[in-house]
């Protein structure tokens, strides 16, 4: 049976508040058990007549149900009575008070919420095609719900196995299922939109590993085939500069190559992980040659590039991508931590490859591999 809205009878939606709050806890990196709680009970409300939920929940027997606990039946109840879930207000007071920590706004606030709102789509995302937690079509209707025009699909590439990393043949596949979406999208852009506003798309990508010796873990012409390429370092982070300098440069030289993602490979919380070592000035000049953007990773656990080379990126002319290296859908609102730090290292909005329109940033992505140059 098709999607229901839970069973609103005069209330509020309980299927969408259970989904913001499995949002706001991905947001809030929260354990992952406690997402798929939410998650799960929404999807199976969701495939029920809302007469039938409203009569459980009148009834007490929501948790009869498989997949529906003690704490999402009574978020549905308090849902259904047109009530907040005290479980939703307490994730959104959460969420603002972490808003509100920091120096008073001023210019550079100013300038981040700038940049925010200029940013159209989101370079760098995960799914459960590889270690993301959810289907494509969830990642693809958060980002329309936070505004965004597009969302690149960049699931990891075969040999970062330990991230379930896509081999050829199931890129093929993934490239046939998102082709479906984005004509399903269309369609429903066609009948309900009316703000002249071009339809969502998903773009075709991949975080391809650079591998030791500088090579890119696909093969060459599935790459050309994809929208966007994001190339990564995942391996031998470790590495000494003298080793680690080549391998980044052969990559970014690679035509196939857009954006160069999450640069030093650093991890500032969870296990934390040193800065990988390499010739910033040579691998940023690189960049600035061929047309390859550096990724401003907006992960919290990441935040890399750190400010000192993300300022060395801007002076050498590079180009930036601000991206959210989102693994669930509510990460995908990790966007303004990437755009703060952009604003105090004085990026400007032009020069940001995501605040451009999704056929601008698919022709700039094509541009070394049909030969136009760097």
């Amino acid at each position: 049976m098709g999607e229901q809205s839970g069973g609103r009878s005069g209330g509020r939606d309980p299927v969408a508040d259970l989904r913001r709050i499995a949002f706001l806890l991905e947001r809030a990196q929260e354990a992952t058990y406690r997402v798929q709680a939410f998650r799960r009970a929404a999807g199976v409300l969701s495939g029920l007549e809302p007469a039938l939920v409203g009569r459980r929940a009148a009834a007490g027997t929501l948790t009869e149900l498989s997949g529906v606990g003690d704490v999402t039946a009574r978020c549905v109840v308090e849902s259904l009575a047109g009530e907040e879930p005290a479980y939703l207000r307490r994730l959104r007071d959460a969420a603002k008070a972490v808003a509100n920590v920091g120096p008073a706004a001023g210019p550079v606030d100013e300038d981040a919420e700038r940049l925010r709102a200029a940013l159209r789509g989101d370079c760098h995302s995960h799914s459960d095609w590889s270690d993301g937690g959810s289907p494509i079509e969830e990642m693809a209707l958060a980002a329309i719900e936070l505004g965004h025009d597009y969302l690149v699909l960049t699931d990891h590439s075969p040999r970062l196995t330990v991230a379930n990393g896509l081999s050829a043949g199931r890129l093929r596949r993934q490239l046939d299922v998102v082709a479906a979406l984005n004509e399903a999208l269309a369609q429903v852009h066609d009948a309900d939109d009316s703000d002249g506003r071009p339809p969502f798309r998903v773009l075709t990508g991949i975080e391809v590993d650079i591998l030791v010796d500088g090579t890119l873990d696909q093969e060459e012409q599935l790459l050309a085939e994809l929208d966007v390429v994001v190339a990564s370092v995942h391996s031998d982070l470790r590495a000494p500069s003298e080793k680690m300098t080549p391998r980044m440069l052969a990559a970014i030289a690679n035509p196939h190559v857009d954006v160069l993602g999450h640069c030093t490979g650093r991890r500032v919380k969870g296990r934390p992980r040193p800065e990988s070592e390499f010739d910033a000035t040579a691998v940023f000049a690189a960049c600035a040659e061929h047309g390859v953007a550096v990724e401003v990773n907006c992960r919290p656990d990441r935040l890399d590039p750190p400010k000192r080379l993300l300022r060395l990126a801007i002076e050498a002319g590079c180009l930036l991508s601000i991206d959210t290296d989102a693994h669930a859908p509510g990460q995908l609102d990790w966007l303004p931590y990437g755009c703060l730090r952009a604003a105090q290292c004085g990026a400007d909005p032009a020069m940001i490859v995501n605040t451009w329109p999704a056929d601008r940033l698919v022709a700039w992505a094509d541009r070394r591999t049909v030969g136009g140059g760097d």
